[in-house]
């Protein structure tokens, strides 16, 4: 072997050697909304990354993890454009985060072209579990139609005839109202889809709910907008006449400033906080402690996506450049999840349970949810068979 080949394999052995000669850092963009209104919802889901970090010594695969965030201030084209800087001048290896399913759908080609992947720890657009699924795309959370499709279970098994369906219109909230409609037997006897972030006036829409006289009431607002929409519900004394059903309205995030209003009202979702596996408990014992606050599902689901990353660094064994490694390990969730057992199907979305739950005061005083019936075991979602993905 010659000075030059030598030379040339030494180089090639550094690139190849992983942690050690060649990546320094595992470098993670977390794009998320951390001013506004909705805030709370990026923090919340802030804390569950780092508390994720602490339990892995923050470190993946034996590297050091560098996180870099950024504010898409709810907008699509900042998400993009934050997605961008991520990609092109902090040169990240993964992305995740991305709460809203608009800033999702604007951010994520950028992802795909680039061959970066992404996380998604929240919003989970039906267009990516479909059409447009790609192998540089996966969910930690769910795809946008599966927790209100429980919800119309739930509604047919409570014998409910008649709902009145309100959500923002956009997006995820489209996809809500057809997730609840999809399994629904009864009668749809309105809807209405109001400006999204801005419009937190819902009396025009809830006089139309009285007069249409439901057997329920089954709204989708996020954030903010639900601390409104149930308040207002409330004023409007309609919980005696329509009872109150949702999804991602009521949580960890907004039953403190809900308070009352919302004891009795029921909700689906995938991961509720009593929910018995190890892997829960010490997570939701440890936010606790470090937050003094219950997580959300919005942290739980970002706290089971950096476990995800860590199982595919730690399969690779720190060698980032191994795409095709990464995605492998990606698709066996070789990890401990807060929901317990955690698969993919063939669209990078999870196969998982959806639950019932109802707002308690519990014997200490303390608001909180409680898991009270299974709706949906092993689910998947609708949009499958039109993605093309084989594997």
């Amino acid at each position: 072997m010659n000075k030059t080949t030598l030379l040339c394999f030494t180089a090639a052995l550094a690139l190849m050697a992983g942690p050690a000669l060649g990546q320094v850092k595992v470098k993670i963009g977390f794009v998320n909304t951390f001013s506004g209104p909705n805030a709370t919802i990026g923090n919340d889901m802030r804390d569950a990354f780092e508390l994720a970090l602490d339990h892995l010594g923050r470190k993946m695969g034996g590297v050091d993890v560098e996180a870099i965030y950024e504010d898409d201030q709810q907008k699509p084209d900042v998400g993009k454009q934050k997605t961008e800087k991520l990609i092109q001048s902090d040169k990240v290896n993964f992305l995740t985060g991305y709460i809203w399913s608009n800033v999702l759908l604007a951010s994520v080609k950028s992802a795909i072209d680039s061959q970066t992947f992404l996380i998604s720890g929240n919003a989970g657009p039906s267009q990516l579990a479909g059409e447009l699924c790609n192998p540089y795309f996966f969910s930690a959370s769910w795809q946008n139609d599966q927790t209100p499709m429980a919800m119309g279970e739930a509604l047919n098994q409570r014998g409910i005839k008649k709902i009145f369906i309100m959500a923002p219109n956009y997006a995820a909230g489209k996809d809500m109202a057809a997730g609840v409609k999809s399994t629904f037997k009864g009668e749809v006897v309105g809807e209405e889809y109001t400006k999204w972030p801005d419009q937190l006036d819902f009396s025009a829409e809830l006089s139309k709910v009285r007069a249409a006289r439901p057997d329920a009431l089954f709204v989708f607002y996020p954030g903010a907008a639900g601390v409104q929409i149930l308040n207002q519900y409330i004023q409007a004394g309609l919980k005696a006449q329509v009872p109150f059903y949702s999804a991602y309205t009521i949580d960890a995030i907004t039953l403190p400033l809900q308070k009352d209003n919302a004891l009795g009202a029921l909700g689906t979702q995938s991961w509720v906080n009593d929910l018995q596996n190890d892997a829960n408990k010490k997570f939701v014992a440890d936010f606790r402690k470090k937050y003094n606050r219950m997580p959300s599902f919005y942290a739980a689901q970002q706290y089971d996506a950096v476990m995800l990353i860590d199982s595919a660094v730690r399969s690779v064994k720190g060698a980032l450049g191994d795409k095709d490694g990464i995605r492998a390990a990606l698709r066996k969730a070789d990890f401990k999840s807060v929901r317990g057992e955690f698969k993919f199907n063939q669209n990078h979305f999870p196969i998982q349970n959806f639950y019932l739950q109802e707002t308690v005061r519990e014997a200490s005083g303390e608001l909180n949810l409680k898991t009270i019936a299974t709706v949906f075991k092993d689910h998947k979602d609708l949009h499958q068979p039109k993605c093309q993905m084989k594997w």
